[in-house]
Parts: C-alpha cells; sequence; structure tokens
C-alpha cells in the first residue's frame, strides 16, 4: 500500500494547509456523487479521506512518521515480536535459563510431540515454545466521509443523509455542539475484516450562509430597516435558522443597536441554545429630494453632535 503523503501527492514534510488543499482538489475529482460508475475512483476517494484525517490528527501523523501505526492507522507490532525476537523470562527458547544453548529446534519437536502430540504442538501450544506466535484477527479498516452541512440544519441539528461507498444511504443525527471538524462515528459501516466490519467516520463540514454568521452559540445578522422604521418603531419579520418571526424595533433605534432574539442560534454541547444577535443597519435612500430638504431644514434647527463624546 502506498504511503500516506503518496495517496495525497504531498511531500512528507508537507504543512497542514498543503495536505488540506491536496485532499480537496482529489475528493473534488473522486467524490462518489460525481463516480456512481467508477468503483474504483469510490475505493480511492476513501483512501485519500483516510489519509486525510490521519495526517491532519498531530498525534496520529506523529505516531504515522515514526513507523507507530500503519495506513490503516492500526498499531504495528514491536520488530521481532514472533520473529525469534528476545523472548521474557526464561520459558522453553534456544539458550534460555537452565537449557542447553545447542538444543536444536529438532529436539524441542520430539519433546512436545512425546508429550502432547504433533498436532498439540502445532496448535494452541505452538506459542509456548520458540514459535511464531499467530497475530489475532483484526478488523476491517475505517472508513472517512467528510459531509457538507448547510448552516441552517447545522444550527437547527436537522438530520442529515449520507451515501457510504457502498452505496448505502443512512441518515444521521447531528450531535450538540456540531462544528466545523466533528467526526461522527458509524459503528460497523467501515470496510470487511476477520474479526467484523471497521467503521465510518464522518467529518462534517459547516456551509457558510449568506447572511447569517456563527459567533460560540449565537447567530449574527445584519438587518437593514428603514428610516421611519429606526425612527418611530416597527414591528418587522425577521428571518432565522428557525423560520421568520416578529421583531419590535424600539422608537430612535440608531444603526448598530443589536436586538436579541432567545433560543434561535446554535445547540451547545451543554443542551442550551443560543441567542441570534441582530444588528439593525439604518438605510438610507439615495436621491429622496423630499428626505434632503428635511434634513437641511431639521440641521438649520441644530441637531447636536453625536460625536461629542468622543471629544471631536
Amino acid at each position: 500500500m502506498a504511503d500516506l503523503y503518496s495517496q495525497l501527492g504531498v511531500a512528507r514534510g508537507a504543512t497542514e494547509a498543503e495536505i488540506k488543499k491536496a485532499y480537496r482538489k482529489l475528493a473534488k475529482e473522486l467524490h462518489p456523487d460525481r463516480n456512481k460508475d467508477n468503483p474504483k475512483a469510490t475505493e480511492r476517494f476513501s483512501k485519500v479521506t483516510q489519509a486525510y484525517d490521519i495526517l491532519t490528527d498531530k498525534d496520529k501523523r506523529a505516531q504515522y512518521d515514526r513507523g507507530e501505526i500503519d495506513e490503516d492507522g492500526n498499531p504495528k507490532a514491536p520488530f521481532g515480536y514472533g520473529q525469534g525476537g528476545p523472548r521474557q523470562g526464561g520459558g522453553f527458547g534456544r539458550g534460555g535459563p537452565g537449557m542447553d544453548a545447542d538444543l536444536g529446534e529438532a529436539d524441542l519437536s520430539d519433546i512436545f510431540d512425546n508429550l502432547f502430540g504433533g498436532s498439540q504442538r502445532r496448535g494452541g501450544f505452538a506459542g509456548f515454545g520458540g514459535g511464531r506466535r499467530q497475530a489475532p484477527p483484526a478488523k476491517g479498516a475505517d472508513v472517512g466521509y467528510r459531509l457538507a452541512v448547510p448552516f441552517v440544519d447545522a444550527a437547527a441539528l436537522k438530520e442529515q443523509r449520507v451515501t457510504l461507498s457502498a452505496g448505502k444511504t443512512i441518515d444521521i443525527k447531528l450531535p450538540r455542539g456540531v462544528e466545523d471538524g466533528t467526526k461522527i462515528r458509524l459503528t460497523g459501516q467501515g470496510e470487511a475484516g476477520p474479526a467484523g466490519n471497521g467503521d465510518a467516520i464522518i467529518t462534517i463540514s459547516i456551509t457558510p450562509h449568506r447572511f447569517f454568521s456563527r459567533d460560540g452559540d449565537d447567530v449574527r445578522l445584519d438587518l437593514p430597516v428603514t428610516i421611519d422604521e429606526a425612527v418611530l418603531g416597527a414591528k418587522i419579520k425577521v428571518p432565522t435558522v428557525d423560520g421568520s418571526v416578529m421583531l419590535s424595533v424600539p422608537k430612535g433605534s440608531s444603526s448598530g443597536k443589536i436586538l436579541r432574539l432567545k433560543g434561535k442560534g446554535f445547540h451547545g454541547k451543554s443542551g442550551q441554545r443560543g441567542d441570534q444577535l441582530v444588528t439593525l443597519m439604518v438605510d438610507v435612500p439615495a436621491d429622496d429630494d423630499e428626505l434632503v430638504r428635511f434634513v437641511e431644514g431639521w440641521s438649520r434647527k441644530g441637531a447636536g453632535n453625536p460625536r461629542a463624546a468622543l471629544g471631536v
């Protein structure tokens, strides 16, 4: 199997930004939705995603670079394990305490054959002597996916549908506190193996919204209001992640005034939901002659200096 850096087409010393850039390019080319009739592309998509997940995890990348884990993220056996390397204690290993260093494997074979029979030596007692230990069966490899979630769906924790590489479609629930990079593990939905299937690991990517933005668990919105709504006060319709609601604009509101809609933000890890913070932006119409005449007359009456507190 090619090493993880080669799978992504980057050098071993690549920065995290270079790894992300390479992954985005490959993911776009190989995504299952664009290669429904090309199973090889789908298989490679899974491998580059797995490579990305390991190399963007600082601890796992360090373990991989030191040779402690393989390309599937599984621990590697220490050098010499089961290959005639150092043995703990005395036992029946060649040259162990109380044994003649010239005693060969044929002699040990005779001992085990006489005591237990040849089949016993080849079975459960093989690891008791100088024979090679058999590694336990392993689970199948985990398979990584990236799921783009709309901003509004992430805030409201709406169920998302994901299609796995084998073509299976699953609806998943988003966890409280979901954010970019949140990982969701689907047990048993990875590759098959002797000890059972591996897992599917879904990495969440929240899509930016055209007018909402996130501030912790709160949602922010810049809301245009007319001059008369700001001066006289009004009840106006406002979009939220849960749909439109009515908002009361206080009389005499200025641009920059922040109004709060309770419980219209993201669901926090504690279970408490954030708010929506609405910043009023007074919209001044251009080329309104009547407004110009009014303001000129109002200004002559002495409107005062709103910047006086700033010393200017």
